[in-house]
């Protein structure tokens, strides 16, 4: 195998990331979208997938406290290692911390948890016993998993990744904010600061939702930072089944949605439809070229999901046609016509840095700094945040 070796990157000729890759919260286990299917179940859906053509499977240790780690290690025993690739996400403490309610466990780097002198050595631990979970030595991509403040501005955190990178726990290193949107300057900052160490980002950016992610395509070109990107069937949205009187269960994630994003979505891919037909591309396969036509963006996450209903579409026809995805040229009008028409702008309150706090009473939520103001201003962010 071919290896080319840069100041803190390793790039690699062989099987590469992308451009379709499956999660382990798809199936309703871990996080609650449509039916929740058995381990049998979830089993065959890994197999299909693998045997239809996705080959990268993303996983993060916090999900059921390695349980999806477990599962998903099962569901690919029966494939050699090297013909997949596994991206693995550590950072939230489900081991020595206490659940803080909907924000989920503290992130390792909370003062009360421990020191800089310990981030490593959590790492380490969390990186080795995830990998282990999923029946492998090493993962392909480890990120950084929705840090706090200090997971985006402390060298030692990333020298700690790196490290882990440099005694071969993982071929590369990225950073995978949430879990809601926002963080924009926050990324870009991380960027510019420790953009020679990451390979990845990943963020949430569909055709519904441009906004903010949008913001971080070209400072992820500018610092050489592969993107994948998540939520891109919008909770279901491009599947094409979802109607504006759908009634969710009891419990579904996607219930506490807006009022109205199922009706918005709905009108929205019949707006774009006959630009999908034009392409012969279904709408969730058009929503993933369009997210591809970034040339940031190398690799596209579905949720994929089965619906309630004798008349639902099966989660494997969905997996099918994610795997057997066609990709497409789609010329910048057409790109910057989708964004118009999709755009999502202020819609929602942003997580990270924002004028709005004066104090970090969240994990995921502290207060504007002078020097992120300096990162809007230099990279062109607005002020807004």
């Amino acid at each position: 195998m071919e290896t080319l070796t840069l100041p803190g990157k390793t790039l690699s000729s062989s099987l590469k990331i992308g451009p379709v890759a499956y999660g382990t919260w798809s199936g309703g286990r871990f996080m609650h979208f449509g039916e929740t299917l058995t381990e049998e179940h979830y089993h065959r859906c890994v197999s299909l997938a693998y045997e239809s053509g996705i080959r990268t499977f993303i996983t993060a240790d916090v999900y059921g406290s390695g349980k999806a780690d477990a599962l998903l290690g099962r569901a690919l025993s029966r494939f050699p290692r090297d013909s997949y690739k596994l991206i693995g996400a550590v950072g939230h403490d489900f081991y020595k911390g206490k659940r803080q309610g909907n924000t989920g466990y503290p992130r390792f780097t909370n003062p009360e948890l421990r020191g800089p002198d310990e981030y490593y050595d959590f790492l380490k631990m969390a990186a080795s016993i995830s990998a282990e979970n999923c029946q492998s030595d090493h993962f392909d991509l480890l990120l950084l998993h929705n840090p706090d403040e200090i997971g985006y501005t402390s060298p030692v955190v990333w020298e700690a990744m790196d490290r882990l990178r440099q005694e071969g726990l993982t071929k590369e290193i990225g950073i995978a904010p949430g879990p809601a949107n926002g963080f924009v300057p926050d990324l870009v900052q991380t960027f510019e600061n420790f953009g020679h160490l990451i390979d990845w980002a990943m963020v949430i950016l569909n055709p519904l939702e441009p906004w903010p992610a949008s913001f971080v395509l070209d400072a992820a070109d500018r610092f050489d930072v592969k993107v994948i990107t998540r939520v891109l069937d919008h909770g279901g949205v491009f599947y094409d089944e979802l109607k504006p009187d759908h009634e969710f269960k009891p419990g579904d994630h996607r219930a506490y949605r807006p009022e109205g994003w199922v009706k918005r979505g709905y009108d929205f891919v019949e707006r774009i439809r006959p630009m999908a037909d034009a392409h012969n591309l279904t709408p969730l396969q058009y929503a993933a070229n369009w997210n591809l036509s970034h040339s940031a963006v190398k690799a596209v996450i579905p949720t994929f999901v089965q619906e309630p209903g004798n008349d639902a579409r099966s989660i494997e026809s969905k997996i099918e046609e994610m795997a057997n995805l066609p990709i497409v040229d789609l010329d910048q009008r057409e790109i910057d016509t989708v964004r118009e028409l999709g755009d999502n702008t202020d819609c929602m309150l942003l997580k990270g840095a924002s004028r709005r706090h004066t104090t970090s009473e969240r994990c995921d939520e502290w207060p504007m700094r002078p020097d992120l103001m300096e990162i809007c201003e230099a990279y062109d962010l607005g002020t807004k945040w």
